[in-house]
This record gives structure tokens, sequence and C-alpha cells, in this order.
């Protein structure tokens, strides 16, 4: 459908407010050192952990998760160790005054280590079923940080990347072995997401001058999502959801096609129910259990994707000021939370918090 002002004015107006938000919060570094802390605190902690490992024979059920991943054992489990250090690579080049900058360091070091890092290549050959672990969730995260490292013109930072190297060159290796096996898309709003994956490794892509990978993803990329139309996110979220299907898909389309065509798109792709109903923030029932807590980040994912789309979009757009007001709510709403809970979301969210307050 094609949007008007008037039709998104009243959507507007059927939101509910929002009782838990104070306020568009500012991105303080305060804010930027209570973040910080929680994966400092999680990437040495060993346990409670989910190593997501098939184990083969009674050897391998000996093994701590140390041993099997040097460098990513913490924060339960290996894709939020991975976002925990893109989170402190990214704060510590954004922030450099941190009152906690040398503790990050310190944790940073003892990661990045070709010796560990080697070690981490190594897995997904050394065991049987192990060539898909992390796919593609685990995979996008370890080419943020890869991304990160690259683009900071920092000695450490260069230390950092040149170890990540071996894991990096594995994974995009990989990926572009995957993709022409992949035939259909992942549309779940949890981990195996593929629209999320995918425009991650899109960045990743432009930024590191892969043309051969940017082009496999861009076709792919349009083979599954140029088509679709009146997506039903009227059905949105399931019940333990952290990304909007939705979303991550417009998310992604705004990354390939030129405006004129996305705009177009865009326009086909949601109806007047749908917007309304991902515009709501999750009722997060009890923020100590570990599957509903990804409701939490269920608005940091919308709030992030809302204002990509937002920035995609021509001035004149109505989705455009819709996109921007309703990110700000979603953002205001979630991040109280990152500190009310337990170990089951102190181990990921602040990544999440820190994408939708940039």
């Amino acid at each position: 459908m094609k949007f008007t002002l008037l039709s998104v004015l009243c959507l507007l107006s059927i939101i509910p407010p929002n009782l838990h938000a104070q306020g568009v919060p500012s991105f303080t570094d305060q804010i930027a050192t209570n973040l910080s802390e929680l994966p400092l605190n999680c990437i040495g902690q060993e346990y409670p952990n989910k190593t997501a490992h098939i184990i083969n024979n009674k050897t391998e059920a000996k093994l701590t998760p140390e041993e099997l991943h040097p460098a990513f054992y913490g924060c339960f489990d290996w894709h939020s160790s991975v976002h925990g250090h893109w989170m402190l690579v990214r704060l510590l080049k954004t922030r450099p005054t941190l009152p906690n900058r040398e503790a990050i360091i310190d944790i940073l070091n003892r990661s990045f280590t070709k010796s560990k890092l080697l070690t981490e290549v190594e897995y997904f050959t050394k065991y049987e079923s192990a060539s898909n672990f992390e796919r593609t969730y685990g995979w996008a995260w370890l080419l943020k940080l890869d991304e990160e490292l690259a683009d900071w013109d920092d000695p450490l930072a260069r230390k950092w990347h040149e170890s990540l190297q071996p894991l990096t060159q594995y994974i995009v290796k990989t990926w572009k072995d995957y993709l022409p096996r992949q035939t259909y898309p992942n549309r779940t709003g949890v981990h195996p997401n593929t629209a999320f994956a995918m425009g991650f490794a899109i960045d990743w892509a432009r930024a590191a001058g892969d043309e051969e990978f940017l082009q496999k993803l861009t076709e792919k990329s349009k083979a599954f999502y140029l088509n679709d139309r009146n997506t039903p996110a009227y059905l949105e979220p399931d019940g333990s959801d952290f990304f909007s299907p939705s979303l991550q898909v417009a998310d992604l389309m705004r990354r390939i096609l030129p405006l004129e065509i996305y705009t177009a798109w865009l326009d086909q792709f949601y109806d007047e129910r749908s917007l309304a109903n991902i515009s709501l923030s999750a009722e997060v029932s009890d923020i100590h259990d570990f599957q509903i807590v990804h409701l939490v980040g269920l608005s940091f994912s919308k709030s992030w994707c809302m204002k990509q789309t937002a920035a995609a979009l021509p001035l004149v757009h109505p989705l455009r000021r819709w996109f921007t007001e309703t990110s700000e709510r979603l953002l205001s709403d979630a991040l109280p939370y990152v500190f009310e809970g337990n170990y089951g979301g102190e181990h990921w969210l602040a990544s999440f918090a820190l994408m939708a307050l940039e």
C-alpha cells in the first residue's frame, strides 16, 4: 500500500503510551561505562555455559568450554562472547576516556592472541559436525567484530585485527561455500534469522572490499526478499523473539536497493495493521527467565532497524517520522531492563542496547 501522512498520523494516535519509558535517554559516558561492565564481567566467566557443541564421544564430553573456545568461551555462549568483545572494542574506540579503559584493554589483550584464535579456527575442522557451528548468527557477529577493528587506526587494534584474521577468513570462505546451498531464508525471530546475518555480512564485505562476497550476498538477498509483499508482521512476536523478522528484512533491503526502488518496495512490504503491531513494545512478564528476557532485546533490535530504515527514506516519506519516533520509544522502554535482571540478560543485552543507542 502507499502510505500517506494522514494514514501514518492515524496510526500514531492509536499506539498506546509507553508506561516504562522515561524519555529518550542521552547516551552518556556513565551509561557507556555501566554497559561495558556487563561484558567485562562475563567474558572471563566460564559457567553457566551453553556450548552448542555436538558431543561425538566420551573424550569430547570431558572438554570444558574454555578448552573448546579459548578466546570466546565466556558470556554463556560463543556468539554472546563475540559480540561482547565487539562492544568493548566499539566503546574503547569511540569513548577513549572511559574510567575502565585499562580493564577493557587488558581483557581484549587476553582474548586476541594468535594461539587462542588459531584454536578457534581449528574447532571448525577438528570436531565432527562442527563445520556449521554458529551458522550464521555467530558468523555475522564475528564479521562485525572484524569490521570494527579494521576501521580503527590504532596500534592495539591493528595487532588484535591481525590475530583475528585466520578466523575471519575461515568464516568468510565457509559462508561463501554455504550461500549457494542455502535454498530458503530463515524468517525466525531468534538466532538463525537470515536477514540479520546477511545484513552484517554485507556491511563487512563493503568495508573489506570483497566484491565477490558482496555480489553473492546481494543476489541471494534479492532472491529471498525482493518479491515480499504485505508481510504478516501482525503475527509478531513469538514468545522468545529478540528480532522482528520483518524489520530485519527491511533493514537488509535498504542496504542493497537504490532509494527509489527501496521506497517502492517498502510501501508494498507493510500494511497499516502490521506497522501498528511492530510499533508496540513487547510485554516482558519475567525479566529473570532466560527466554522471556529475549523480548527486551527485541525492543532494541526493532529500535536500531527502525532508525536505519528511517535514515534510508526520503525526508518527505511519512514512514521516516513514524520509524524515528517509534524507535526512540522502544529504546526508552527497553534500556532500564538491562540492569534489572540476572545473567540471562546480562550476558548479551548490553551489545543490543549499544546498537540501539548509537
